[in-house]
Formats: structure tokens, sequence, C-alpha cells
């Protein structure tokens, strides 16, 4: 009887690790969270990259960053926004809640979906109207305690003679094209904001100081200004900003630097996260002072 041996091929068979999915949070979220210290506005944004999942957020203050530290689990979610804090999410449809934690203080936390405001065409614009008189700061009115306010009108021009409060219209609006002029003084740092939600930045700090989207006329942290433009401190510069749904259009001296980009989400000092929703025109006050406006005109859509 003749013999055979059975051999026996093992195949290890070596299965990657996949990137978490991203489930019910791939997408945009808007979070108004309330402390003692008041409101804050916070942004998401969770995407499907090519290196595996990418999380971004946007805090209260300064710009949007890259997260590291997140772990999601089915329709829960752990992530890190700074060193001490955590979050703990839910997603539920268009939802998401949960609670922020901050050494022995926990806040309930809720976040909506950003809504994607489609720019729709604009027929036709109505003529421009002054938002700024240059005689008095009718509508505009202080944020905050009206004593900590440094801004003024001198010689027809709208002032923030040093740092207090940031200013804002008493109007509030939803697709525009606005225009101001802006003299910013050397080393000086501000913001003009779309819908209370969206800073075009103002500065005349050190070239090389910030990157270029949050360097003068940046939609800060986001866009980027191309061509950025030299430093002129104490000289004035015009902007025209047009803003429909998403999508910005800016030019600075009549050179166009930003070309219907779209803007992402709320940029550090957002008034609000209520992206659907109309919002006011301000100008940061509490960084630094000596920044002087003129012609601040509006333009809306006509019916």
């Amino acid at each position: 009887m003749r013999k055979f041996r059975l051999l026996l091929l093992v195949v290890v068979v070596f299965i990657p690790a996949w990137p978490q999915s991203p489930g019910p949070f791939l997408g945009r979220w808007d979070f108004n969270v309330t402390s003692p210290g008041g409101v804050g506005a916070n942004w998401l944004g969770v995407s499907q990259g090519a290196q595996g999942m990418e999380v971004f957020f946007q805090p209260t203050g300064g710009h949007v960053v890259p997260l590291k530290e997140f772990k999601i689990e089915g329709s829960h979610m752990t992530l890190k926004p700074s060193a001490d804090t955590t979050w703990e999410l839910d997603a539920a449809g268009d939802k998401l809640t949960g609670i922020q934690k901050r050494g022995d203080r926990s806040l309930p936390i809720t976040g909506v979906r950003a809504p994607d405001l489609p720019a729709h065409p604009v027929k036709q614009w109505a003529k421009p109207e002054a938002l700024f008189n240059g005689k008095s700061l009718d509508g505009w009115e202080p944020i905050g305690d009206p004593k900590n306010s440094h801004w003024m009108v001198k010689d027809g021009l709208l002032v923030n003679e040093a740092h207090g409060a940031n200013l804002k219209t008493t109007r509030k609006f939803q697709d525009f094209k606005l225009h101001f002029e802006v003299n910013c003084p050397d080393l000086a740092n501000s913001g003009f904001y779309l819908r209370g939600r969206y800073e075009v930045q103002l500065e005349n700090e050190p070239e090389g100081t910030e990157p270029p989207e949050r360097g003068m006329g940046s939609i800060y942290g986001r866009l980027a200004p191309n061509p950025m433009g030299k430093r002129h401190p104490g000289e004035w510069d015009a902007f025209d900003v047009t803003l429909v749904g998403r999508v910005v259009t800016i030019s600075r001296n009549g050179v166009l630097t930003i070309d219907q980009k779209t803007i992402e989400g709320i940029t550090g000092g957002a008034i609000d996260a209520n992206e659907g929703e109309p919002g006011v025109f301000y100008i940061q006050g509490d960084h630094t002072g000596g920044l002087k406006f003129r012609n601040i005109t509006v333009q809306v859509p006509k019916p």
C-alpha cells in the first residue's frame, strides 16, 4: 500500500485596521454651549478623508483645529477639544446631545446639523444704504457692558479709541453686498463679522506672524486671500464683500482676493452658531484699539 502525505497549506491573512466609520456623525454641526459665563458658539466637522476619518473643531475663540483624540462607537462619540476638556456625544437624527466635562464641572451640550445654505442667484440688488451715517452711532450698539465701549464718532469716522467692547448693528441681514473702508494702525488686530458668525480678519501685525488664512482680509482660519496684499499700516483699505448663502467673494482695494468660496462653518468669536438665521454685522473692539472705519454701506437683494 502506497503512503500519501497530506500537505496542509496554512494561509495567514492580515486584515488592515480600517478607520473608524463616521456613521451618523458625518457632516457639519453647530453648537451653542451655555455656561455660567454666557453662551459660546462651537462647530464640529466630521468627514472621511483619504487617510481615514477627519474631525475638525472650532472653539469659541481662535481658529478651527484638527482633533487627534476622538473615538466613535456606533452612535456615541468621545472627543477632546482641548487638553482639559472632553465631549461625550450621542447622535440621533440631525441632533447631537451630550456633556462637556472640564475638571469637576459638567455642562449639557446640544448640536444641530448645520444648514446647507444654498447660494441662490440674486437677480437684482437694492441700492446701497449707509450703515454708518458719519455723525452718530445710530444703528449700532456695544456688545456687553456699554461702560466698556470706546467706540465714538470723530471727524466723520467710526473710531475705536481703545481695547474694549465689540460693536454690532441693531439690524440683521441674510444675503448682502457689504462695503467698508478701514484704517488699521501698526500692530492692530480686529475683525468685521458677517452675520455675526464669519470674521473678515483685519490686522497689521508683523509679516509672517500668522498663516495666510489668518491674515488681513481672510475669513479667519477658513479662507486665505489670494493675492495676500501688502501691509500698509495707517493707510485706508477698501473692502467689498458679497455673501450669499455660504458663498463669499471679497475684493480688497479693487483686487479680487477670495472668489466665490464656501465658508464651511463659523469662526472664532461668533456671536452664536445659528447659521440658518439672519445675523448682525459686528466689529471687534476687544483686541486692540486705534482702528477707524468709514463709508460702511450694505445692499440687499431686491424682493
